[in-house]
This record gives structure tokens, C-alpha cells and sequence, in this order.
């Protein structure tokens, strides 16, 4: 931080939301191919998107700490977006919250989408293996 400015600092935290937010439309789209994926037994295809997952999940995770670090650096050690936020200048401000909130939104669809998706392969893989075991009644109404 000590290379940086002030107002460098806060064009970067804004700049890594702004990439964020296009991460967060990419992996979407692919927790939504990887749910079809799984839907339809396509096990090569599910290797291949948890390949393209890793690599974007990592980068956020990068930029997320880099986040925290910069706020930190600026606004003391227990300083929050918020915090962030409301030192900056009205217009900065609001632009910078509406971006971290749609943010927020994204990234807690994400989430959701991620457990569906380990909910339906643990299922899966549950029936899977009650089939190799032999139980006769795998599909019967429970």
C-alpha cells in the first residue's frame, strides 16, 4: 500500500469490483452448465467446467483479499466496505455501492447455485451407490 495514493487505492478496490462482477456473470453461466451437466451424466463435461470453475473462483479470491487488505491499509485493520464507502466523495460513494451491493447479490446467487449443484451430485452419487449395493428399491417413494 505504501506505493500507492490514496485515491490509486480506491480506483483499484473499485476496479476489482467492477472485475468481479463480470466474474460473477461467467461463473453463473458456467454453475449452470455444470447443474445440466450433472443432470444429464456428463461426466467429461463436468470435468472440463470444474476446470474452467477453478481458475475464475481463485481470481475472485485473489481480488477479494486484495480488497480487504487496501480497506485495511486505508481505514484501520477492523474496516469494512462500508466504512470504505463512507469516506469517499458522494459521487464515488454511490457508484461504488450500488456496484458492491449488485456485487453481493451475485455472489450470494452463486452460492446458492454452487449447493444446488453439490446437493444434486451428492444425491447422485447416493443412488449410485445404493444401485452397486444391490437395494431393489433405489426409486421407490420414500
Amino acid at each position: 500500500m505504501s506505493r500507492l495514493t490514496r485515491d490509486q487505492a480506491v480506483a483499484r478496490l473499485l476496479d476489482g469490483v467492477q472485475a468481479d462482477l463480470g466474474a460473477c456473470g461467467t461463473i453463473r453461466d458456467l454453475l449452470e452448465r455444470q447443474f445440466q451437466a450433472a443432470l444429464r451424466h456428463r461426466g467429461a463435461e463436468l470435468a472440463t467446467l470444474a476446470g474452467q470453475l477453478s481458475p475464475e473462483l481463485d481470481a475472485m479470491e485473489q481480488r477479494r483479499q486484495q480488497r480487504v487488505q487496501l480497506v485495511r491499509a486505508l481505514l484501520g485493520p477492523h474496516a469494512t466496505m462500508d466504512d470504505l464507502f463512507g469516506s469517499l466523495p458522494t459521487s464515488l460513494r454511490t457508484r461504488g455501492r450500488n456496484d458492491w451491493e449488485t456485487l453481493e447479490t451475485l455472489v450470494r446467487d452463486c452460492k446458492q447455485a454452487t449447493t444446488r449443484n453439490g446437493n444434486l451430485m451428492a444425491e447422485q452419487f447416493t443412488i449410485m451407490q445404493r444401485l452397486l449395493h444391490g437395494e431393489d428399491d433405489t426409486y421407490a417413494p420414500r
